[in-house]
């Protein structure tokens, strides 16, 4: 999908969508449901939200910040006033969707929690993310991807420590699985209120989603503890040959040889026989087997190195081995297979040009989903979105010179 815009209404064209959130969880679901067609309304605080402002290309801006807010429309209000909390109140019965991404104790601040939202809108579907959930003995602590990584057992899990301190894991997964499962809950209670006409609350926690990614962990039962990984330093896990990358002679191969037959297979395609096969006579969890591991190991390196990564590919191929070039996220964005799959959109940003970025990730026949337009900067639609809820001219400049509406000063800036 090089080019953005589509004459096909997306599956949540009507859906309208007020997302309160900053860094990535949210601002991921609501560019989400933005794809499929849901007219999206960020409203940000005056100067803009915390993701804008790091590492800014220019005053306002990040590559943070687009990455995560395209195809939405952006509002800049002074929530901490009774004048932009009366914007949001009348903008709420307009609305299908609010999304909120605080701290637990912030939205009942701002007068933008379920309690005070939710009796403008009987057909509300409010997602309320946090960072550990809202009841509990931490429920009041703020939290981040690197906190909730820590205390949910993911950073050990993932195994890479230096210095004997586990180090996390990057980029933030547990935002970016987050902001997949606010968009997912939303589109279900969406669903549901078709049936009953009745909106609801929906909450997601940083902590469960990284609980889910750990399933087989925290899975107990008669079958005994969960397999303990061994600690390593150095910032590396233990690799078993048959799951690991391998350098080529120009650069590097990943193999996934998961199963008995795949790995007799990768043998045969490598030309190298682990030492273990036929032998009875020693424990597959024994020192020994470890060292014939490793040989085998170090044999199949060396194997690999003397070819190429395109030749080994044709190889792996041929032998129906699961196996893929190891390349940096830079090479993708001309990648063949990335290209053929309409995952590239080609957009005109108001600040910074044409920029190119990831497209939507699904593929839908009949309801397509679009990049039709850059993240907004900083208040661009304030006039445009006020207008929608009744606010006149007049208003709309009070708003403004009081400083409730951000920027000061009505700013064309096209879309």
């Amino acid at each position: 999908m090089r080019a953005g815009g589509c004459a096909v209404p997306g599956a949540m064209e009507g859906i309208r969508v007020l997302e309160f959130s900053e860094m990535i969880a949210a601002p991921l679901a609501g560019m989400l449901l933005g794809d499929l067609g849901a007219d999206v309304i960020k409203v940000e605080p005056p100067g803009g939200e915390s993701w804008r402002l790091m590492a800014q290309f220019a005053p306002g801006e990040s590559r943070s910040f687009i990455a995560l807010n395209r195809n939405k429309r952006g509002i800049a209000l002074d929530l901490k006033t009774p004048e932009g909390q009366a914007v949001v109140h009348r903008l709420v019965p307009t609305v299908d969707v609010v999304i909120v991404n605080y701290r637990p104790d912030t939205a009942a601040t701002l007068k933008i929690d379920y309690e005070t939202l939710s009796p403008l809108n009987d057909r509300l579907i409010y997602a309320d993310n946090t960072a550990v959930g809202r009841r509990g003995p931490s429920s009041h602590r703020p939290g981040y991807d690197l906190i909730v990584q820590a205390m949910s057992g993911l950073m050990v899990t993932g195994g890479r420590v230096e210095n004997g301190i586990p180090i996390p894991l990057n980029p933030p997964v547990i935002d970016l699985a987050t902001g997949i499962t606010i968009a997912w809950a939303i589109c279900a209670a969406l669903f549901a209120r078709e049936r009953d006409g009745a909106g609801q609350q929906v909450e997601t926690t940083l902590l469960a989603t990284s609980l889910l990614r750990q399933g087989t962990g925290f899975l107990r039962g008669d079958f005994g503890p969960a397999r303990v990984r061994p600690k390593v330093d150095g910032a590396a896990r233990l690799v078993t040959p048959y799951y690991c990358t391998y350098r080529s002679s120009d650069g590097m191969v990943s193999i996934a040889a998961l199963t008995p037959i795949m790995r007799r297979r990768f043998e045969e395609a490598v030309g190298v026989e682990h030492q273990l096969h036929g032998r009875r006579d020693v424990a597959r969890d024994s020192p020994e087997a470890a060292v014939m591991s490793r040989q085998f190991l170090a044999d199949v390196a060396t194997t690999m190195a003397q070819r190429t990564t395109r030749e080994w590919l044709a190889v792996f191929d041929r032998a129906t081995v699961p196996a893929g070039p190891c390349q940096s996220v830079d090479q993708l964005a001309d990648d063949p297979q990335v290209l053929a799959n309409e995952l590239v959109a080609d957009l005109e940003h108001p600040v910074a040009g044409a920029i190119s970025m990831v497209g939507p990730v699904v593929r839908m026949s009949g309801t397509p989903a679009t990049a039709r337009h850059a993240s907004p900067t900083i208040g661009q639609h304030n006039d445009e979105i006020l207008a929608q809820v009744g606010y006149s001219e007049t208003e709309i400049d009070a708003l403004r010179s009081s400083g409730v509406l951000y920027p000061s000063e009505a700013v064309d800036r096209g879309r």
